[in-house]
């Protein structure tokens, strides 16, 4: 298939008890304060960079904390042929179309726009942005998913190097971030695909100390990366990329 989509929006869905918290968190971690309510759509707000378009936004409803996506494409004829490949169509609204990936991940479809990509936030000597999305399957979803992925983007892929990451799809340079898959192990309880957010920093520590200070609190290392959970409950990543990818 094709590429569809050069762009990704990042929704941090969360309930209305703990939006108002997560909202403080993730504005002083991205260095982006939030916007105001979108019009028409009071549940959303856009964390706003004082440069280039915003990707990321909190959406206000029943989930969360948790990760979905927005994937930009020309034209909603494109939901059919993702349905031809696993996806379920889970509802239809003006402005979006919301789907389900084969293995139970949320995303939706919107319209392709033309967007200006913001730059790195800089933080008392190193720099991060939020660069990537890690899709995380169960080990009998897992193949399925990326594939899925693989097929709905037509992203450049690059292979993993060991069982538990797959790999990696990359889109063209600007875009706003770029899929890794991550295979769930074993003791891990999740029955239907998820996903987390990765920062990229060029000082993982220096990063993760600054999201400590902030609210967050580190649950372990990784190899190359830090694992840290958000004030509300939301587990995430703090990472070696660097902040220029994708």
């Amino acid at each position: 298939m094709a590429e569809q989509s050069q762009w990704l929006h990042v929704l941090i869905d969360v309930v209305s008890g703990v939006a108002e918290e997560s909202a403080a968190f993730w504005s002083s971690a991205l260095g982006w304060p939030l916007g105001e309510p979108w019009p028409g759509y009071p549940e959303f707000r856009s964390f706003a960079p004082p440069e280039g378009n915003s990707y990321i936004h909190q959406q206000i409803g029943d989930h969360g904390p948790r990760i979905h996506f927005d994937l930009e494409v020309d034209d909603r004829g494109f939901a059919d042929r993702l349905v031809e490949l696993g996806a379920v169509v889970t509802g239809q609204f003006q402005g979006w179309c919301p789907m389900r990936s084969p293995g139970g991940l949320p995303f939706c479809l919107v319209d392709r726009e033309e967007h200006i990509r913001p730059q790195e936030s800089r933080f008392e000597g190193h720099r991060s942005r939020l660069v990537q999305i890690c899709v995380d399957s169960p080990t009998n979803l897992h193949d399925q998913e990326v594939a899925f992925w693989r097929a709905a983007t037509g992203w450049r892929w690059r292979e993993g190097d060991g069982d538990e990451f797959a790999g990696k799809l990359y889109p063209p340079a600007g875009s706003s971030v770029q899929l890794l898959f991550q295979k769930l192990g074993d003791d891990d309880p999740a029955t239907a695909v998820r996903a987390h957010i990765d920062l990229g920093a060029d000082d993982v520590e220096a990063e993760a100390a600054r999201l400590v200070g902030l609210g967050a609190q580190q649950l372990g290392p990784g190899r190359g990366w830090l694992v840290l959970r958000d004030p509300v409950g939301m587990v995430f990543c703090v990472t070696g990329n660097s902040p220029d990818d994708p």
